[in-house]
């Protein structure tokens, strides 16, 4: 609950600064309460760093066999943590509430793509997977393996996660909105052998096919390592049904007779837990491996820090299971941390743009965790029809809201914490990555006091800084790039199978080779210290919170057999942030009027089907030619003007074909 003191009061000792400051009702009850606790927590993980991260991951965790080394930094990049302990992900999860006198404690709360919804017991969770683990191993599934989990948000899917870090399996979920080549490229790449999936997902009132996209991806050759595809019957709708060498086999049909106890299977720290792939500035995807030790006491602590949990809390975070969110704060912190949660099923607009704030009045959630892009969507819907306007709903269960993957303009900050939290809740902004497992900046909701569109200050025991191109400190008011300087539990191994790019993508020698390169651009305000990030510095895009490469799209374009050359860029976007603009040379003459949308039409389509429909163009221009120096390289720093609707003010001297751009111009 917070004050709004941003027109009267500033912090002390920050002149000329306005925040909103917590109240004392929230700093009372608050798991960091004060700055002055927060600077304590900071000034011992940078006194003793070893003896701090030890202390939280004793306390933190359950260890099978204790760790005896804390971090090991002997072979940069390649840092590792607590790698003498074992334990197991799954036992955190569930075994340890079994306990501790809250077995019966609701842990999950599913609400149904239709409304409907049921509740399920750490004790029930706990039987569920461990049934699920018994299937695995039955098909001779055991440490070491991948399988990739291809699933609606569902109990099913967060239990078929927990089941394979059960017994040591390492997952790889892929979203379910990717297509058949998408999937057949991760199946490949981290050497899958199974595959777990469902007949079908419910969105938005839509049965979409699940099991139909394996069948097709594993069709497309190259998937011959994959022996099983267990199946989750989400609907019961006609599917296709492969009994070869029953490969395909129902997940009731594999658990129904297995015992409800699982042996775990007890792994060191660092040994994988899973490889979530995501976008790189190069055509292939990145398989960003995380540990076990390390990632679950960084979701779990966080969960703690800057959450705020306590023992009555309703958490809901809306991402998906097959991004880093999902996985950090539904299928691991909150369970970790014993948090009753809800996982969705449906979309924010279904059946209209009220289902966020029906869902938080009927489940009395308390904490609220979801993306900018969502906020903005129901911001314009809220003004275009003013009975889903959050006011028209009890939202006073609320005492936290938090947003996540990417920054929040503060308009739309100021409009969440006004009519979402009434002005009484605090607000994190969230700034973490894939590759960093857990959140690295936040405010600490009833100590850090806020402004609207800065994600504040690093966490404790989280090294930040901006730098130059050199790796050298710029002063504060000056924008540079956003690095960590120090290694941090959760932060990402290595990319699977590719250690090579993993030093290059994020230990780069042009800085130093040691400082861990977020991609981001970033300032730090000369007053408070606080960071605002300014965006990507690479050819990725952020759109709608996912994260896509440019190269990505431009490869998946000129796939198309009448498709000679593709540039891809981002524009800014009021709705999701960004949105991608591709610029389409033909192989044969550039279309005009109605010809020219049936090509962007179909071309859209074409995209949707070799990535998935969150990588189509939502906007295709043609032309000649690309603007391209002499040398043939293309200058997208134009196209990136163009894209915007502004004007070319910069040097075209060096083009070879200058008169393209006004033909680049043209939108359809």
């Amino acid at each position: 609950m917070f004050e709004d003191n941003s027109a009267s009061e500033t912090y002390p000792g920050k002149a000329g600064s306005h925040f909103l400051l917590p109240t004392d009702h929230f700093q009372a009850q608050a798991n960091v309460s004060s700055m002055e606790t927060y600077s304590d927590l900071c000034a011992a993980a940078k006194d003793d760093e070893n003896t701090f991260w030890c202390n939280l991951a004793r306390s933190q965790l359950h260890w099978h066999q204790p760790f005896t080394q804390v971090l090991d930094e002997s072979n940069p990049p390649f840092y590792t943590w607590f790698a003498d302990g074992e334990l197991n992900v799954s036992y955190n999860c569930l075994d340890v509430h079994l306990v501790n006198g809250t077995a019966d404690k609701t842990a999950i709360i599913f609400e149904a793509d239709d409304g409907t919804s049921y509740k399920i017991s750490y004790r029930e969770l706990h039987q569920k997977v461990s049934k699920f683990a018994n299937g695995l191993r039955s098909l001779g599934i055991k440490k070491g393996d991948r399988v990739i989990i291809y699933m609606p948000m569902s109990v099913e899917g967060v239990a078929a996660m927990q089941a394979c870090a059960r017994i040591g399996a390492i997952h790889s979920v892929v979203f379910g909105g990717f297509s058949a080549k998408a999937l057949q490229e991760r199946i490949i790449d981290v050497g899958a052998i199974a595959v777990i999936t469902a007949d079908y997902q419910v969105r938005g009132g839509k049965q979409l096919p699940l099991k139909a996209m394996v069948d097709e991806a594993l069709a497309l050759g190259g998937c011959e390592n994959i022996t099983n595809v267990v199946v989750y019957q989400r609907t019961g709708s006609q599917l296709n049904w492969n009994g070869t060498h029953n490969r395909d086999i129902w997940l009731h049909e594999l658990t129904k007779n297995q015992s409800t106890e699982c042996e775990p299977e007890w792994v060191d720290a660092e040994h994988p837990l899973f490889v979530l792939y995501t976008s790189g500035s190069t055509g292939k995807p990145k398989g960003v491996q995380h540990c076990s030790g390390g990632y679950l006491l960084w979701a779990k602590q966080t969960m703690h820090w800057v959450f705020d949990l306590k023992p009555n809390d309703i958490f809901w975070c809306t991402a998906d299971i097959g991004w880093i969110t999902g996985h950090s704060y539904i299928a691991y912190g909150p369970l970790a941390a014993g948090a009753t949660q809800i996982v969705f099923e449906g979309v924010p607009m279904f059946p209209d743009a009220g289902r966020f704030w029906r869902t938080i009045e009927k489940h009395r959630a308390t904490i609220f965790y979801t993306a900018p892009t969502a906020i903005r969507s129901l911001i314009k819907a809220a003004d275009e029809d003013p009975s889903i306007h959050p006011n028209k709903f009890n939202l006073s269960s609320l005492r936290l809201l938090g947003t996540v993957g990417e920054p929040i303009n503060p308009a739309a900050w100021m409009w969440y914490y006004q009519n979402v939290g009434g002005k009484l809740c605090p607000v994190v902004d969230t700034f973490w990555q894939t590759e960093t497992g857990g959140i690295m900046l936040s405010p600490l909701p009833g100590a850090t006091p806020l402004v609207p569109g800065s994600c504040t200050l690093p966490l404790p025991g989280i090294v930040c800084a901006i730098v130059d191109e050199s790796g050298h400190d710029v002063p504060d008011g000056q924008g540079g790039l956003l690095v960590l300087k120090r290694p941090w539990p959760s932060m990402i191994r290595t990319i699977w199978n590719d250690p090579e790019r993993f030093k290059k993508n994020y230990f780069p020698q042009e800085l130093g080779g040691h400082m861990y390169l977020a991609g981001d651009g970033a300032i730090r305000n000369k007053d408070t210290g606080y960071f605002t990030i300014t965006g990507r510095i690479d050819d990725i895009l952020n759109v709608s919170g996912h994260r896509m490469g440019t190269m990505e799209i431009e490869s998946a374009l000129v796939l198309n057999p009448i498709v000679a050359e593709a540039a891809v860029v981002g524009r800014p976007d009021d709705t999701t942030g960004e949105a991608i603009c591709a610029f389409v040379v033909l192989k044969r003459s550039r279309p005009t009027g109605e010809d020219a949308c049936h090509i962007a039409r179909d071309l859209r389509n074409w995209v949707a089907k070799e990535i998935g429909p969150i990588a189509k163009p939502k906007e295709i221009r043609f032309g000649d030619n690309l603007p391209k120096t002499r040398s043939g390289k293309i200058m997208r720093r134009l196209l990136r003007t163009l894209a915007k609707g502004e004007v070319i003010t910069q040097d075209v001297s060096t083009l070879e074909n200058p008169a393209i751009l006004e033909q680049l111009k043209e939108t359809l």
